[in-house]
């Protein structure tokens, strides 16, 4: 559906509703009202925060009320022409249009917010089909239907999304497993210690790990699915959720002669290879750093959109620590840049936990706070080096 106008051959076209998109278009409004703007999507344009996917249901949120805004509402507010329910199938750089799935759209400048697809292990089995991923709202709606009338569900993950949503159906009084071929929760954020106090709680509030393994087969039996591990534990649920992380949307980018890495490879002023054409978000790679989290793509909306209407802005990573939202333990991390020498050190405070990646000269270059020890995000985070100066 068409909501407002037209695109314009000298207009700002983004591809992609997420928050990405939607943050961009709101940076763009506070520098210039007047510059046309069109967002292209395949969903049905509503603006609704994706963070709160893995915590609605202790919430009591439903998928309609986590939106919102509707595309109607959106368009109007942000002054921009919002074409939903469109898949963009080619970008002709030479020409500067995209081909969609309902035509051509011309553009100034364009923005590519594709985000990114969970990724889903080739598993084994007759119901290896009904693995649920839940990466936008649809998506949710779908799970929160299959789970509803039941009580055991599996997750395959235990990193950032797979504990949040372990911990928030554990709280809806679900009987939860969660299997991961790491010894530990959180393995790319948290040191051993920290990862312990977590699981300790999580285990209190009622899940139940499986760690150093991975998932054989998933197979439908009945009313049940019987989830069979490497290790040869056998476990009954009713719903299977894969949560093992993200990949950058990057088909429409290479297909385009777009160059990519890990995601859409962009310079300091998220800049592709090819001309007038940008990206942001969960699908863009900068300086070799793809962050799938809010706070990068606010750094990198404030940047971009100076740059959309000629006024140059160079990105900037200051820390920015990620909350996990687990309320049986809440927990805050900075981690470590990759490759960065120390050690972490462990002080247990009461009622949480607070640990510290220093450097042999005792420079703090990484944290995760737990508990009570959150507290003390502010202090620290000031102490630590920007990601990308």
């Amino acid at each position: 559906m068409d909501h407002q106008n037209q695109s314009s051959p000298s207009g700002i076209v983004i591809i992609g509703s997420g928050l990405a998109g939607f943050t961009v278009i709101r940076e763009l409004r506070k520098l210039d009202k007047a510059v046309p703007i069109t967002l292209v999507t395949r969903e049905p344009g509503y603006f609704y925060s994706k963070p709160m996917l893995s915590t609605a249901l202790a919430s009591n949120k439903s998928a309609e009320q986590l939106v919102s805004s509707n595309a109607e509402g959106m368009a109007a507010q942000l002054e921009i022409t919002i074409l939903d329910g469109l898949d963009v199938t080619e970008i002709n750089t030479a020409s500067q249009t995209i081909e969609t799935s309902k035509g051509s759209i011309p553009y100034g400048k364009l923005v590519l917010g594709l985000g990114a697809d969970q990724i889903r292990l080739p598993l084994q089995g007759n119901a290896a089909k009904e693995v649920i991923t839940v990466n936008d709202l649809e998506e949710y709606a779908q799970f929160r239907k299959a789970i509803a009338g039941k009580k055991r569900i599996v997750i395959l993950g235990a990193g950032l999304i797979g504990c949040e949503f372990a911990n928030d159906l554990v709280l809806g009084s679900y009987e939860v497993d969660v299997i991961d071929l790491a010894p530990q929760a959180l393995g790319r954020l948290l040191p051993e210690a920290a990862a312990q106090a977590l699981q300790t709680k999580l285990s209190e509030a009622g899940v139940r790990w499986h760690f150093g393994t991975t998932v054989q087969s998933v197979d439908r039996n009945g009313e049940s699915l019987t989830v069979t591990l490497a290790n040869g534990t056998v476990i009954t649920s009713d719903v299977f959720l894969s949560a093992v992380g993200l990949k950058p949307r990057l088909d429409l980018a290479k297909a385009s002669g777009i160059a990519t890495g890990t995601g859409i490879t962009v310079n300091r002023q998220l800049e592709t290879s090819a001309k007038n054409v940008f990206a942001i978000g969960d699908c863009a790679e900068v300086d070799g750093l793809v962050l799938p989290y809010v706070m990068p793509i606010m750094q990198a909306a404030r940047a971009l959109a100076p740059n959309l209407i000629g006024q140059p802005a160079t990105l900037t990573y200051p820390a920015m620590p990620v909350m996990v939202k687990t309320p049986a333990l809440p927990t805050i991390v900075s981690p470590p840049a990759k490759g960065a020498l120390g050690d972490w050190k462990i002080n247990t405070v009461e009622g949480g936990l607070e640990a510290r990646f220093e450097s042999s000269d005792g420079k703090l270059l990484g944290f995760a706070l737990l508990g009570t020890a959150t507290a003390q995000r502010g202090a620290l985070t000031k102490e630590l080096p920007p990601i990308l100066q």
